[in-house]
């Protein structure tokens, strides 16, 4: 019964699991990013979150998350998604390259609440304010509350605002402005 020996680790094995132990620091990372970014989009330090969650998101465990120190487990981050009053795959960096699956349109475009958009004052809102001001023009649409950009206009607003597609989309949501469909 040799099929239960000990093998030595091989030199490729060793390299292997190397890249994988630097892609799941860089997904902690990015996470933590994403965690960062939906706080302070609205509006909250480390500290508030610990006051307004009676203690459940501690600031210095939010912290190390936030800088990739520590990995958030699923239920916590379902936790703390619900506790931002955003989707759960807005806590999720998104690869540019994505695939999307059968019937899903979500990055094939999305509808802006021009409205909501009106009511941000950032430099950000501007830019995304100017551009829909451009597409609008293009369209020949005008009177509408609600504005579909299409993929190649996400791609551009991206590229623009140095940014990916996803990640647009999902400060795009966490602020509210994607009406779903």
């Amino acid at each position: 019964m040799d099929d239960f020996k000990d093998e030595q680790p091989t030199e490729s094995s060793a390299v292997v699991d190397e890249f994988e132990a630097a892609a799941v620091e860089r997904f902690g990372i990015a996470v933590g990013e994403r965690l960062r970014s939906v706080r302070t989009q609205k509006g909250l330090s480390l500290h508030a979150v610990e006051v307004e969650s009676n203690k459940e998101f501690k600031a210095s465990v939010l912290g190390a998350y936030e800088r990739g120190e520590r990995s958030i487990s699923a239920p916590r981050l379902l936790r703390l998604a619900d506790f931002y009053g955003v989707r759960a795959e807005v806590m999720m960096p998104q690869p540019e390259g994505m695939i999307a699956l059968p019937g899903d349109t979500s990055r094939e475009s999305i509808s802006l609440d021009l409205v909501g958009l009106s009511a941000l004052y950032s430099p950000m809102a501007e830019a995304i304010r100017r551009y829909v001001s451009a597409i609008q023009i293009r369209r020949g649409d005008y009177a509408g509350k609600v504005m579909t950009l299409r993929r190649d206009d996400i791609t551009v607003l991206a590229s623009v605002l140095g940014t990916t597609n996803a990640a647009l989309i999902a400060d795009l949501e966490a602020k509210g402005l994607v009406v779903k469909r």
